[in-house]
C-alpha cells in the first residue's frame, strides 16, 4: 500500500547525511534502500545527492541511459555544478536540475568523480573560516546554499565518501542529523572516536566564527542557516553473519562480541559530546545482516531491495530474502522518523 503524504503548511524540509569516515559498512546500499521505501512506501518526497566521488550511489540508482547521459554525454546536472560557480568566483548557484530514478522513485543529484578536486579548494577557504573571513565561510556554506533550494522536499539524503575531509565537512554543516552504518568489525568502533571528535570540533569553529562575523555584519549571510546544529539520529548495524541454531537465526559469536560493544562505544564518543544525554531516544535503528546474492541482484536491476522480483532473478528461498529486507527497512524507516522527531 502507497501512503501518501501531504507536506503541512511550515512543516520543513530535513537534510540527513549517511556517514561514517570508515569504508565498506553498505553505506550507499543502507541510503538507497531507506530514501526509496520513503519515497515509495511512505509517500515522502525525497532527493538524493551523491556527494561522494566514487558516484557508488548514481551507479545504483540510475537506469542505464540516464547514467550514459550523465558520464558520457555530459547532458546531466552533476554535484560537480554546484560548487563550479565558487570555484570561478561567481558565487553560489542560482538553479539546479536533479535527475529522476524511475525504480527508486527519488530525485537525485549524480555525483562526478570531478567533485574531488574541490577538497582542496575547501580546504583552503576553512582557514578563512577559521579567521570569521566571509569569503571562506560562504565558500564552506555551498551545501547550506543549495538546501535553501530544496523546500520542495520531505527528505534530502547525502551519500558521502569514508573520509573526514573538506567535502564532508562541508556536508555535514549543512545537515540536520546525520546516521552511521556499522559493520561489524574492530575498525568502525576505532572510526567512531574521529567521527565525534571532527563533528565537534567543526561545529565550534564554523559556530564562533558566523557569531563572530554577523556582529560586524548582521546582513553578511542574510537568508542562510548560520549555527551548526547537526545531531545523530542513530546507527544500524550491517554486514554481519548468522547461523541457525535449534531453528532461529543467531549472530555468529565472532561477530557478536563486535556488536555487543558498539552500543557503549557509540555512546561515549558520538552521542553524549554531539547530543548529550536523553534517556527517551533508541539510537539502535536497526540491524541488517549480510543478504548475499540478493544485494547484487539490486545493483544490476537497478532497483531497491524490497522490491526485486522474478524478472530480476528472484527465486525460490530468495522471495524470503526480499520480504526481509522489506520488513528490516519499514521498522528503520519508522525508528528513523521517531527518532527525527523526538530530537528535534
Amino acid at each position: 500500500m502507497i501512503l501518501i503524504s501531504i507536506k503541512e503548511h511550515g512543516e520543513e524540509m530535513k537534510a540527513i547525511a549517511v556517514f561514517n569516515n570508515k569504508g565498506g559498512v553498505g553505506k550507499t546500499t543502507f541510503l538507497c534502500n531507506l530514501a526509496g521505501f520513503m519515497q515509495i512506501e511512505m509517500g515522502k518526497k525525497v532527493l538524493i545527492v551523491d556527494a561522494d566521488p566514487q558516484c557508488n550511489t548514481s551507479t545504483y540508482v540510475l537506469d542505464e541511459n540516464t547514467f550514459y547521459n550523465a558520464y558520457y554525454n555530459r547532458k546531466v546536472f552533476t554535484i560537480d555544478d554546484i560548487i563550479a560557480p565558487l570555484k570561478r568566483g561567481e558565487g553560489f548557484i542560482h538553479t539546479y536540475q536533479s535527475s529522476i530514478s524511475d525504480a527508486f522513485g527519488v530525485d537525485l543529484i549524480p555525483g562526478n568523480p570531478k567533485f574531488a578536486a574541490s577538497e582542496d579548494f575547501l580546504a583552503r577557504d576553512w582557514g578563512e573560516v577559521m579567521s570569521s573571513q566571509i569569503r571562506g565561510i560562504r565558500t564552506n556554506m555551498l551545501f547550506i546554499h543549495f538546501l535553501t533550494k530544496c523546500s520542495d522536499y520531505d527528505y534530502v539524503f547525502f551519500d558521502m565518501g569514508p573520509s573526514l575531509g573538506a567535502i564532508n565537512r562541508a556536508v555535514l554543516l549543512a545537515c540536520d542529523y546525520f546516521i552511521t552504518p556499522m559493520s561489524a568489525d574492530i575498525f568502525s568502533l576505532l572510526a567512531l572516536e574521529n567521527i565525534g571528535r571532527s563533528i565537534c570540533d567543526w561545529k565550534q569553529i564554523f559556530n564562533e566564527s558566523t557569531g563572530k562575523l554577523l556582529e560586524e555584519d548582521k546582513s553578511a549571510l542574510f537568508g542562510l542557516k548560520n549555527v551548526c546544529d547537526i545531531k545523530f539520529l542513530g546507527y544500524i548495524e550491517q554486514q554481519y553473519i548468522t547461523k541457525s541454531v535449534d531453528g532461529q537465526r543467531r549472530v555468529v559469536k565472532s561477530y557478536e562480541q563486535i556488536l555487543d560493544r558498539i552500543p557503549k562505544e557509540i555512546q561515549k564518543h558520538i552521542i553524549e559530546p554531539i547530543n548529550g544525554l536523553d534517556p527517551e531516544v533508541d539510537y539502535n535503528i536497526g540491524s541488517i545482516p549480510n543478504f548475499y546474492s540478493i544485494i547484487p541482484m539490486s545493483q544490476t536491476a537497478h532497483k531497491p531491495i524490497f522490491q526485486l522480483n522474478n524478472s530480476d532473478g528472484v527465486l525460490g528461498a530468495h522471495y524470503k530474502k526480499v520480504n526481509d529486507y522489506l520488513k528490516l527497512i519499514r521498522n528503520i524507516s519508522g525508528k528513523v522518523l521517531r527518532n527525527m522527531e523526538a530530537l528535534s
